[in-house]
């Protein structure tokens, strides 16, 4: 799952483990600009606004809850089966705890309708969690089906599942092939026993070897490896272990998250962000630095925040979140953005099945009527467009939002085009020099995006100041 703690869209997405602490954190610094001279995204927007980024989705994601007990960090609604439940044994009958939920979660499929005039097919489908390898393939396929049934579902579409070490065995993986599933986001986490005993994990490092075999055995061209940084007593020569033996292991697709220690859980009762034994916030930025380092000179092209890949292994489902772009969400606690609206679903079990009980008898109000406040479209994009390495497009925000706007943000982003924190790029994404930079945006008669394409965050120091970069862009379109 894909979680951060930003507002008004990151509370939105579902994730495990958060992303860095030290990247993108609630912000308590908004730069606040003068309105009769800074150019209002409400006067500027263009009329048709409303409509860019409120089509039919073409993505779901779908929140199986299981684990075999709740990680020291984690704070997602998750439903603990015990460390008795064993994938390996054949002709064990199903948990009915999973098999009532799977049964609650079609409900919720069947009872979805939306009111577009052409449901296109799914083209992606994320199995999040939890652990959905908990899961037994049938009630897996009953999901799938029950969703190509209601949506469609695209005979090439990208179908993931995470997956955690000793929850799966070679045969079970090729049952959920067979399936459809051709993605595997595979949950390592580290590579030292201690670090993963320390966090509560279910699987030893033994188990992550076992894991990587099932998956190469098998034939899963299309597979991630996720890590953490930041562990309890994690040093600097255990996270460049971690990765090394990570690029060893020649995933596809390397997802890396900075440990993010939450209030309820039992770091959070142990811990406190910045002290030993957690890292501090400079240890932290090196752990970032050395990750972005050793994954792109082991080839790896760091598209996102946290996400590298090679080749055409980008997260095609990820993707739609970072593109603004809508998506269907069911289950548990699972956040869906869909004709403008961002509607999260209860997290406690009760009242998720009041919830289904409510949106089959009409009752339930989840599905926006595409209208949408400007300011927080502006925000996402900012906020999401900062993520990739793709960066802001000064020429599509300028035509929503006006080239005023645009002139306003490059304008305050000067020192840090200056300083190296910020890359501009032409329509060849060439880059702009600083000293251009500063030419057009003093130049009120010129419409810099016709010259500067694309705003990117620098990889990794610039990643690395994104709060303040970030709030300073805010500063400008939410005064």
């Amino acid at each position: 799952m894909l979680k951060t703690k930003i507002s008004p869209i990151f509370s939105s997405f579902r994730g495990k483990p958060k992303t860095s602490r030290f990247i993108f954190q609630a912000f308590n610094k908004v730069v606040v600009q003068d309105d009769t001279t800074t150019p209002s995204v409400r006067r500027n927007a263009s009329t048709n606004l409303t409509t860019l980024h409120q089509g039919p989705p073409t993505s779901a994601y779908v929140h199986l809850p299981f684990c075999r007990k709740r990680c020291h960090y984690c704070d997602f609604p998750i439903l603990a089966l015990g460390s008795s439940s064993n994938v390996y044994e054949e002709g064990k009958e199903d948990d009915p705890r999973i098999t009532n939920y799977v049964n609650l979660l079609v409900r919720e499929i069947k009872a979805t309708r939306t009111d577009f005039d052409a449901n296109p097919n799914l083209e992606t489908v994320f199995f999040g969690g939890g652990t959905p390898s908990l899961v037994p393939p049938r009630l897996v396929s009953l999901v799938l089906e029950t969703l190509s049934l209601n949506f469609g579902l695209s005979p090439d579409a990208e179908i993931s599942m995470e997956m955690d070490p000793g929850t799966f065995d070679g045969r079970k993986l090729k049952e959920l092939m067979d399936l459809g599933v051709n993605r595997v986001s595979l949950g390592v986490q580290a590579f030292q026993d201690e670090l993963l005993k320390a966090c509560g994990r279910a699987h030893g490092v033994s188990q992550v070897y076992e894991a990587i075999e099932f998956v190469k055995e098998c034939g899963v061209e299309n597979w991630s490896m996720d890590l953490i940084s930041s562990l309890p007593h994690q040093t600097l020569g255990m996270w460049e272990e971690s990765l090394r033996l990570a690029i060893d292991s020649q995933p596809n697709h390397v997802s890396v998250y900075d440990l993010q220690v939450e209030q309820g859980t039992k770091f959070g009762n142990l811990y406190t962000p910045g002290q030993s034994p957690l890292p501090s916030e400079t240890q932290s930025a090196e752990f970032y630095k050395t990750a972005s380092s050793m994954l792109r000179g082991a080839g790896y092209e760091h598209y996102e925040l946290s996400s590298y890949s090679k080749g055409d292994f980008k997260c095609k489902h990820n993707l739609i979140y970072w593109k603004n772009k809508p998506f269907y969400a069911f289950g548990l606690g699972s956040a869906s953005y869909v004709g403008g609206l961002r509607f999260s679903r209860p997290k406690r079990l009760k009242e998720y099945t009041n919830y289904v009980a409510d949106l089959e008898n009409g009752a339930a109000n989840w599905c926006g009527n595409g209208d949408v406040d400007l300011k927080d479209v502006a925000t996402d994009i900012l906020m999401l467009s900062f993520r990739t390495s793709k960066g802001l497009d000064l020429k599509d925000f300028g035509e929503a939002f006006g080239s005023e706007v645009v002139n306003s943000i490059c304008k305050v982003y000067e020192p840090y085009v200056e300083s190296g924190h910020i890359v501009c790029l032409d329509d060849m994404r060439r880059e702009v020099t600083s000293d251009e930079v500063k030419t057009l945006a003093a130049n009120d008669e010129v419409k810099i995006e016709d010259h500067v394409r694309y705003l990117r965050l620098k990889d990794p120091d610039g990643f690395l100041l994104s709060n303040e970069l970030i709030s300073l862009a805010f500063g400008v379109v939410a005064p």
